[in-house]
């Protein structure tokens, strides 16, 4: 699972790196408001942590335009502010949960647990659904009615990520980097066998909706016509 921090406070940006890396979640990290946005439009992130007060924007400017630019991603916003007003203001900005400094790391992570279990249309036994379609994260399996197909882990990696933004055009930079990391060398190339493989499995399921290609940026899921 992907996290963005966006934090000005090096030291506590460096602790909590070290801490959601224990925990096992891969991290990024930017200082401030524009960069947070910048990163957050790859759609490549399960979670963002944000602070309030930075420089460039503030984290309450940077929420708005993330969830103006149409980005569902869940945001966990952090702050020394602790009027009530304060926290009405983040969260109707678009945030999805609010701590406040000092906080305790147990109750970010299970915060963080929470934000990430509520994103796309979860279902028992780690899973997601769509258009009658449900991905089984824990057994790589699609199932469509009576009728069930493995996948490889990089195919339900590649298929939570249309699950979770069913109506987003993955682009195709996004999507190698989601699945196989920033850092990769994978080719572009090769995600259309992946694709191709996971249309065919579509297929045999029986499922309404394929994954068409987009000319020049990627793909999205698309109802069979």
């Amino acid at each position: 699972m992907r996290i963005l921090i966006v934090e000005d406070s090096v030291s506590l940006t460096d602790a909590l790196e070290s801490v959601l890396k224990r925990e096992k979640y891969t991290v990024e990290v930017v200082h401030d408001g524009e960069e947070g946005v910048a990163y957050a439009e790859t759609g490549v992130y399960d979670a963002i942590i944000m602070d309030v007060m930075m420089p460039k924007k503030n984290g309450i400017d940077a929420v708005r335009e993330i969830r103006k630019k149409k980005i569902g991603t869940p945001i966990i916003m952090l702050t020394a502010l602790s009027e009530d007003s304060d926290k009405v203001r983040g969260l109707d900005c678009g945030a999805d949960d609010y701590l406040t400094k000092p906080f305790s790391i147990p109750e970010l992570l299970a915060r963080l647990r929470a934000v990430t279990r509520r994103k796309g249309e979860i279902i028992p036994d780690d899973g997601l659904s769509y258009g009658g379609v449900t991905l089984n994260l824990m057994t790589f399996t699609l199932i469509s009615g009576d009728k069930s197909i493995k996948l490889s882990k990089k195919e339900a990696e590649i298929m939570k990520y249309f699950f979770d933004q069913p109506s987003f055009v993955a682009q195709r930079d996004q999507l190698i980097s989601k699945v196989w990391g920033f850092d990769s060398e994978f080719e572009s190339n090769n995600l259309e066998v992946f694709i191709s493989f996971l249309r065919k499995k579509l297929k045999f399921l029986g499922a309404p909706f394929t994954i068409l290609p987009v000319r020049g940026v990627g793909y999205r899921l698309s109802d069979n016509e």
